[in-house]
């Protein structure tokens, strides 16, 4: 029987680059480093990539194609409360996959254009998607809110999904963030509706409340 195929250098990078970044922070990741957790030579490395920008961008393709594809998935039909709730936990996987552009975004948005422009999309498209979330639940008669209501509801949980992870870590600098605690994070963004909630949709929150945060 025939092994799998090897994967070739360039994809083994960005999945090393990755795994560092996530682990470390990307400043403190360098080419160097990468290239002697691969126990390959530098100029191997730099055949493939240049510096280390070109590899965050290569990682970048990867994580704005797959958000992308959350963000999009539920305004393809009239979504409810469990729905939300799924798409914000799936949103907040894709974040942890890729937590180091959101703990460095600052930096990273200072020092790269590239990255600049497409992440004011993403955010942009993040508000997009909780609008049409709010307005789907509006237009179902599971939720009363105006349209300002909902356009302030819409920004705060994407700002709660862009920045939990900052706070997260501004909660214990010493301890280390779990991807079990972004739980917490998906609670908040839900809880943000609640006040808008009507009869069977506020119930259904109550108790996805309880079985998923306890």
């Amino acid at each position: 029987m025939e092994g799998k195929p090897k994967r070739r250098t360039r994809e083994r990078i960005i999945e090393t680059s990755l795994r560092l970044f996530n682990d470390f922070g990307e400043p403190n990741v360098t080419t160097t480093v990468i290239a002697d957790e691969m126990n390959i030579s530098p100029g191997n490395l730099y055949y493939h990539f240049h510096n280390k920008d070109e590899i965050i961008e290569a990682i970048f393709v990867s994580f704005e194609r797959e958000i992308e594809e959350t963000l999009a998935a539920p305004t393809r039909r009239q979504a409810n409360v469990e729905d939300i709730w799924l798409f914000l936990h799936l949103l907040f996987e894709q974040i942890w996959k890729y937590r180091f552009f959101y703990r460095d975004l600052n930096d990273l948005l200072t020092r790269n254009r590239v990255l600049e422009i497409h992440f004011k999309q993403i955010l942009a498209h993040k508000v997009r998607t909780a609008t049409s979330l709010c307005e789907g639940l509006v237009t179902a008669g599971a939720m009363r809110a105006t349209t300002d209501q909902m356009r302030a509801l819409a920004t705060n949980m994407a700002v709660i999904a862009t920045y939990w992870l900052s706070f997260e870590y501004a909660c214990d600098p010493r301890g280390k963030v779990e991807s079990g605690r972004l739980g917490r994070g998906v609670y908040q963004a839900m809880a943000m509706l609640s006040p808008f909630l009507l009869g069977e949709a506020k119930g259904l929150l109550d108790k996805l409340s309880r079985e998923y945060v306890g």
